[in-house]
């Protein structure tokens, strides 16, 4: 078993649509990014990286390159999947915690761990999301931005 944590976190944007594990949050300002700015697939593509000792997200997708610009961050965090797939892992069990403010992302936890389920084909009970504040401090509390932490679980197969 290997374990690996991944963090992400981004400043909100105007005029971008606010997407969280491949969901979109309606109403809500976006996050700005090279990417799409998906903080939560950004953190869980980090996590199962590290697991498996293959890098990182920026190393992977680097933002100084320009095919990499308003990409779909839940396809990145595939193709990074199938890269420790390909190194003979398997993703046990993923958790996540998103840190806002504001939105209140109750509504959309379960969707968010069915869309990364998903995306990874793995069972919907091995993916965790859930939400917390900041209690106000720091520029998550100023609610400038979001962060996220993940944290996944690797077996070998």
């Amino acid at each position: 078993m290997r374990v690996g944590i991944g963090y992400d976190s981004h400043r909100f944007a105007d005029g971008r649509p606010l997407v969280l594990g491949g969901v979109q949050i309606p109403g809500e300002r976006g996050l700005s990014g090279h990417s799409d700015a998906d903080a939560v697939a950004h953190a869980l593509t980090d996590a199962i990286l590290g697991a498996a000792a293959a890098g990182n997200i920026g190393q992977l997708f680097p933002d100084s390159d320009p095919q990499w610009k308003d990409a779909d961050s839940m396809e990145l965090l595939r193709t990074a999947h199938e890269l420790v797939r390909g190194r003979g892992h398997a993703l046990v069990q993923a958790d996540l915690t998103v840190i806002t403010e504001t939105p209140r992302l109750g509504p959309h936890l379960t969707a968010m761990a069915a869309s990364i389920a998903g995306r990874l084909g793995v069972p919907a009970g091995a993916i965790g999301v859930k939400a917390k504040t900041n209690e106000g401090m720091g520029f998550i509390g100023r609610g400038e931005g979001l962060a996220v932490i993940a944290v996944a679980l690797l077996e070998a197969r």
